[in-house]
């Protein structure tokens, strides 16, 4: 029976509230690679956490004839580093964007912090992190982006709540990395981008860029270009598919 075929590269993302802000910049990649999408969503009755993400992650790469590029922004992210500890023969490289050193820190985090810290009712909390988020948006805009925050910590798989905040202690990944930031980000702010520096190996990237936290959707073109080039690059400290195939 023949392997199934696979894509170049994985786009994960377990925040389908945020997947709007991924379409631009995987137009871009697309048009040079071809780039699978791979999604999650997370059911209330679900224990929250990455856990179930990534063995289903697991069950879709385990199925191909080759390893591929992972990426992935926030919580989507987080899955890929954790799959790429777990499994690195199946990932050919893995590019985080909007991940820190702490990789487990994302803007729920800060929204559930906040809401224990400030004597303010909720919904004035999320206005704050919208704001954090996307900047100063028009008022009759803050309530269309306060619901999609609210449908964001029904459905991500982020792993905060208000009794428990979770934490990933820093550490490397055996397969090419690229990690990316936005230079205004309020969530992942680039000293936690730049913590990543003691982790990196030869050949390993980080790069900043103008924008905040989705700064993959308003610089689209700049960011996949140099995502490509790490792809290109990345090779050169790469087992090939052929051996790859040979030593499984």
């Amino acid at each position: 029976m023949a392997v199934p075929t696979c894509p170049d590269a994985v786009w994960l993302n377990v925040s389908p509230s945020f997947e709007r802000f991924d379409h631009k910049l995987l137009g871009c990649l697309a048009r040079h690679v071809e780039v699978a999408h791979w999604a999650y969503r997370q059911t209330p009755d679900e224990p929250s956490g990455p856990d179930a993400a990534v063995a289903l992650l697991h069950s879709y790469l385990g199925g191909h004839n080759r390893p591929v590029h992972l990426l992935g922004h926030g919580t989507g992210g987080l899955v890929g580093l954790l799959y790429a500890r777990q499994n690195p023969r199946w990932v050919k490289s893995l590019t985080l964007l909007s991940v820190g050193v702490n990789p487990m820190l994302d803007w729920q985090a800060h929204y559930y912090a906040q809401l224990e810290r400030l004597p303010c009712p909720r919904q004035q909390v999320l206005a704050r992190m919208v704001f954090s988020l996307f900047g100063h948006q028009a008022r009759p805009l803050v309530r269309g982006w306060i619901s999609l925050l609210e449908q964001d910590l029904l459905h991500s798989v982020s792993p905060h709540s208000l009794l428990k905040r979770s934490s990933l202690c820093p550490g490397s990944v055996p397969v090419p990395l690229m990690v990316c930031g936005g230079e205004a980000d309020a969530v992942v702010d680039s000293t936690q981008v730049r913590g990543w520096q003691p982790w990196l190996k030869e050949g390993d990237r980080l790069a900043l860029y103008p924008g905040r936290h989705f700064f993959h959707h308003t610089s689209p073109c700049l960011v996949a270009s140099q995502i490509l080039g790490f792809w290109e690059t990345s090779n050169n400290f790469l087992v090939s598919p052929q051996r790859f195939r040979a030593i499984l």
